[in-house]
């Protein structure tokens, strides 16, 4: 070896060796609960950190097109039609009505309370706030497409990306037509139209098959499956189809579309049954995407799945060591509130906090905002005699509690499903107004160990007299006087 060799390796060690001098400790890709999560409890454990969001506002899609929007709706219209069947107030002949613009109002003014309120999250915790569109060009370095059309290039030690969901839009249907719409496009709904189909009676269909049915709309919902949201338990999943029918919902299941034409006067669909529908508009809500198309993945050696989502760890690290993945681009389950504490979790691991080793916790709370709402933690009926379980059942009618018929709210009941020889409760299921509310009084029980955790203990609490949340007490009376 010559001396010009040996001195030649000994600086390309000596250059490799030496400390990167990056902007930042981290960088989260997205704004959103999970981005926001990860954000602050970085920020939080003294790192440098800085959050890159592709819209003019923070908060990701479920401040601006999901969760925020599509609950303010919902509020409004349960409230309307809460008016509307009380004889005390609605003294007129023809019902009070709002359309779908007037309510976007409300939606509108609570958007923007939490845009103006999680953006002071990142100025309180010094948190660097950029605003552009964030592609990598490797690992540590993200370039951002601003809307002038400058690039910045940012690097950091670690990454985390948390850009959200956007709906599946398949490619034989037409999103540029007038009348045909997606959970995103449907805030820009300038009318209420005489009546909508709604492509997947999932989640966000179901939802606003209820926001629709409330402001008079006539909806056609189209589930592709033998029964609406099939993952809850089944008792209250046909507690909610009665209600949609009640309500004049028609529900179609085991159906799937051939083709979606959009008309100068609306929509016609064709199933592949052979049916024939025609509506005013059209809400396809079939599915999501991850937002991973702009990013560049290829330049890391990062791939995402078919409906654009990434595999993680436990510790949400994806197969690139410095690069961690939570929320939405995820997939299961999906959820705001599982996505913050996602964020969190990964946090703590890229910090090397003393909570690394946290992780989600098994039983997560569903919230699902029809009318009247859904909640559930646990396991449902299917599952336990699936898993041959000897369980037994409690359940509570509100329409015999003195709160729900106070306020009139007394459709639902609580569900409560719990072990016939411990008493342990399994699961909880609730359908009824404030059902997102109530749930989480039996999930604080069912997270107790041992003996806190069983049905007994609701009948030795005392509750407030009158409350929805006596409905446990009423429940595990009703599950105990079963047992033999």
């Amino acid at each position: 070896m010559t001396d010009a060799q040996d001195s030649t390796e000994h600086s390309e060690i000596t250059q490799q060796s030496k400390p990167v001098n990056y902007q930042y400790d981290a960088i989260i890709i997205g704004t959103g609960p999970g981005g926001e999560g990860a954000a602050i409890n970085l920020a939080k454990s003294n790192q440098r950190v800085a959050i890159i969001e592709r819209q003019k506002s923070v908060g990701g899609g479920c401040t601006h097109s999901g969760t925020i929007p599509s609950k303010a709706l919902r509020h409004t219209v349960s409230r309307l039609m809460e008016f509307n069947a009380n004889p005390l107030f609605s003294k007129e002949e023809a019902a009070v009505r709002l359309s779908f613009p007037d309510i976007l109002t409300h939606a509108r003014t609570v958007i923007s309370k939490q845009t103006k309120m999680r953006g002071s999250f990142y100025s309180r915790n010094k948190i660097k706030l950029i605003h552009g569109e964030a592609s990598f060009v490797d690992k540590h370095t993200l370039e951002v497409l601003h809307d002038d059309g400058s690039v910045d290039v940012v690097t950091a030690k670690k990454i985390v990306i948390a850009c959200g969901s956007r709906p599946y839009r398949p490619e034989n249907v037409d999103f540029d037509h007038d009348n045909i719409f997606d959970s995103d496009t449907i805030l820009k709904l300038q009318n209420s139209p005489r009546s909508i189909i709604i492509v997947g009676a999932g989640v966000i269909g179901s939802e606003y098959a209820s926001i629709f049915r409330g402001l008079g709309v006539k909806v056609d919902l189209i589930n592709n499956r033998d029964r609406l949201l099939s993952f809850l338990d089944a008792e209250i999943s046909q507690s909610l189809s009665y209600h949609f029918w009640n309500s004049g919902v028609v529900i179609r299941d085991n159906e799937e579309f051939e083709t979606i034409k959009g008309t100068p006067d609306g929509v016609v669909v064709e199933f592949k049954s052979g049916k024939k529908m025609k509506a005013s508009c059209l809400l396809f809500a079939n599915g999501r995407t991850g937002n991973t198309n702009s990013l560049k993945l290829e330049n890391i050696g990062l791939q995402a799945d078919g409906r654009g989502q990434l595999k993680v760890n436990n510790k949400y690290q994806t197969e690139i060591d410095n690069i961690y993945a939570v929320g939405d681009v995820i997939g299961y389950p999906s959820l705001a509130s599982a996505a913050f504490d996602q964020g969190r979790i990964a946090a703590d691991a890229m910090a090397g906090n003393k909570n690394g080793t946290a992780k989600l916790i098994t039983d997560i709370p569903t919230g699902i905002y029809t009318i009247p709402e859904i909640s559930s933690v646990g396991r449902n009926e299917q599952e336990l005699t699936a898993a041959k379980v000897p369980y037994e059942v409690g359940r509570s009618q509100f329409k015999h509690l003195a709160r729900a018929q106070i306020t009139g709210t007394d459709v639902g009941c609580l569900k409560i499903l719990f072990h016939r020889e411990t008493k342990e409760i399994l699961g909880i299921h609730c359908f009824g107004d404030s059902a997102a509310e109530i749930i989480h009084i039996g999930q604080a029980i069912m997270q107790q160990k041992g003996k806190a955790n069983t049905i007994e203990y609701f009948v030795h609490t005392t509750f407030n007299y009158p409350t929805m949340a006596e409905a446990y007490r009423v429940a595990a009376l009703n599950g105990l006087n079963r047992l033999f």
